[in-house]
């Protein structure tokens, strides 16, 4: 019974904070909001046995948004991303287009011959799920997702041409930082 009003619980808290992120006004707010409906969403994955995937979905989303809200600080005129502007293009054919895809993906959902399980369940099913989605390439994604988390990490480093260092001094005492251009964080 916990586990069913959980389920329902972070159902609904994914379900309002995604329609929320297009209900506020500024990047930085639909920005958690999308966050905190990703983070529902992997909590119900966990809470149907799949800690692996779930646990996945809940590092890549978080990463995800703290990404994007370091690009959205570093590039947006507003980099705080507080001022009040419209999440949505195009209302009319967004809806009509939502709508379309939602009655089609719900007449797939009633309509669909599902199928009839047949044997038993794995005894490690983040084992079974890994080989059933990669086979014998597990080791090969798991070195890719290293290397593309220090491609990030590098290209983030090489992007930045000074760091704190360069603009406090050596011991991070100078009273103003030593920007090129006035008018930065640092005057």
């Amino acid at each position: 019974m916990p586990d069913v009003a959980v389920f329902w619980a972070l159902g609904a808290l994914a379900v309002v904070s995604g329609v929320m992120v297009f209900r506020f006004d500024s990047m930085a707010r639909a920005t958690y909001a999308l966050l905190l409906s990703l983070l529902c969403v992997g909590g119900l994955v966990i809470l149907l046995g799949l800690d692996y995937l779930g646990v996945v979905v809940v590092l890549m989303m978080t990463i995800e948004m703290a990404i994007m809200a370091v690009f959205m600080v570093m590039f947006m005129m507003n980099p705080a991303g507080l001022m009040p502007m419209s999440m949505l293009h195009n209302k009319k054919g967004a809806a009509v287009l939502c709508t379309l895809v939602f009655l089609l993906l719900a007449a797939g959902i009633v309509l669909a011959p599902w199928p009839k399980r047949s044997g038993r369940p794995a005894d490690d099913p983040t084992k079974a799920l890994g080989t059933a989605l990669m086979g014998p390439h597990m080791l090969t994604m798991m070195t890719l997702g290293f290397a593309l988390f220090a491609t990030i990490v590098a290209t983030v480093v090489l992007a930045t041409r000074r760091g704190r260092y360069d603009r406090f001094g050596d011991d991070l005492r100078a009273r103003t930082a030593d920007d090129p251009v006035r008018g930065g964080v640092g005057r």
